[in-house]
């Protein structure tokens, strides 16, 4: 396509002073301070929805932060492709582990250093920018295009997920197949084509005994403490190799087939190297997976935190009245969070001490998702990849959850692709995030071959 690339490197000034215009606003959902910035960025991606591409756009108000929605044209008979986003980034603390101001985009060694550089109003852009080159090069697009940007992935998609209850709001998005660019792809010259993604399902469990701190000295061995009891409790939920020990738990977890594992076995990885990036000198988990199987596309447990008793300086001899533990699953297609709670809530009675009470609250959940190999959309996608980068893209299966998109897929019956031009060191959430010149532009030519082959898909047969 060197008629496209030559688009893209004629605007490439222009493209990257609007990304940066997009960066310089704190548009970080968690806090309320900021709370203006969301109304503006929303209003900019309005703005250059309209502007720049000529879509019908709508501002869509909700309970909390606006929905932007913009339509093409509408083709007859042609595919017809959801390209969902976010606005809105993460906080930006600890603010002193930062180099350069979070929200002024800082040029340094080919990358750009800034809050939302990659996550995900770069990799968002590429795809908005992907679309005015096409329609500067040819004149017209060849498929029907959707937007779709909410601004509060970060905080858990509400006001997007109360939105696709309504059948009428279902119908406005509806739409063959959503593209998605908030995943990574395995290496800076390795495409890649996220097929699968982990769920996830997040539980508190609190435990109580006296109706106060006891000394230990005069109760102890007596009486039961409730730190103990929590830790023999969440010691059972898993094996010293990773197995979870839930029965039923592992019913509905389908097998990795041949064609799978072999996919996953392509993508480049070094097993020491991966570690010692984390400070560690030896992985964990079911020793008949490899690392990557057992981060993408198997089920895992975790204990995020746990609270009881004296935390301060010094010693302080108690039997604490209470503890709790903060901890999740992340499940793989097939799992869902409901009949986890039920199986999750029978284990722990079974293991409930006397003198023990027992609270385990569900916080939040969602399953697992994947896409068949087979799907003509994926393999659309894969030719466009290929088409860049000169090489077939890896199918890989991200441990990561985002359960908006999997409520998208299941309430608008769409196939998905989850096709990320950053890197998984481009540190997002973090101090210093950043995403490099090299990919953003390559993440604009790749959006823009992905959407040349999706119009060649047949539909509606």
């Amino acid at each position: 396509m060197p008629m496209l690339k030559e688009t893209i490197e004629k605007n490439r000034q222009k493209y990257l002073d609007t990304w940066f215009e997009a960066l310089r606003i704190p548009s970080v959902s968690a806090e309320a301070e900021h709370k203006p910035d969301m109304r503006r960025m929303a209003e900019w991606l309005a703005d250059l929805l309209d502007g720049e591409l000529g879509f019908a756009v709508h501002v869509i108000e909700t309970q909390t932060n606006p929905l932007v929605f913009g339509q093409s044209p509408e083709i007859p008979g042609a595919p017809t492709v959801m390209i969902y986003g976010h606005y809105d980034v993460q906080p930006v603390d600890p603010i002193d582990q930062w180099r350069t101001p979070p929200f002024e985009p800082t040029v340094a060694e080919g990358k750009v250093f800034c809050r939302g550089a990659d996550d995900d109003k770069g990799q968002s852009l590429t795809h908005v920018f992907a679309v005015k080159s096409l329609l500067e090069t040819y004149g017209s697009l060849p498929l029907n295009v959707k937007f779709i940007f909410e601004g509060e992935e970060e905080v858990g998609s509400g006001a997007l997920s109360a939105f696709l209850e309504s059948e009428e709001n279902r119908n406005l998005l509806a739409a063959d197949v959503i593209l998605v660019s908030d995943t990574d792809k395995p290496g800076a010259d390795e495409p890649g084509i996220t097929y699968g993604l982990r769920g996830v399902v997040g539980y508190e469990l609190t435990l109580t005994g006296p109706n106060r701190d006891l000394h230990s000295g005069l109760y102890g061995g007596s009486v039961q403490n409730p730190v103990i009891a929590l830790c023999s409790m969440l010691s059972e939920v898993i094996d010293s190799d990773g197995k979870i020990r839930i029965p039923g738990f592992y019913d509905d977890v389908v097998p990795l087939s041949e064609r799978e594992r072999a996919e996953l076995a392509r993508r480049p990885f070094d097993e020491a190297e991966a570690l010692a990036a984390v400070g560690l000198d030896a992985s964990f988990g079911e020793p008949e997976y490899t690392v990557i199987e057992r981060r993408g596309a198997r089920p895992s447990f975790d204990i995020n935190g746990i609270t009881g008793g004296y935390q301060g300086e010094g010693g302080k001899t108690i039997i604490p009245a209470k503890a709790s533990a903060k901890f999740t699953f992340r499940l793989v297609p097939n799992q869902q969070p409901e009949p986890l709670t039920r199986a999750l809530e029978a284990f722990f009675r079974d293991r409930l001490p006397a003198g023990i009470k027992m609270d385990l609250v569900f916080q939040h959940g969602a399953g697992g998702m994947v896409i068949p190999l087979e799907s003509p959309f994926l393999q659309a996608a894969a030719r466009g990849l290929s088409s860049v980068y000169g090489k077939a893209p890896l199918f890989i299966r991200d441990g990561g959850s985002i359960p908006i998109i999997t409520q998208m897929k299941e309430s608008l019956g769409a196939d998905l692709i989850l096709a990320g031009a950053g890197l998984e060191e481009d540190r997002i959430h973090s101090p210093n995030e950043y995403f490099t010149l090299r990919d953003f532009f390559l993440g604009i030519e790749s959006a823009a071959a992905i959407l040349t082959e999706l119009a060649r898909v047949k539909t509606g047969e």
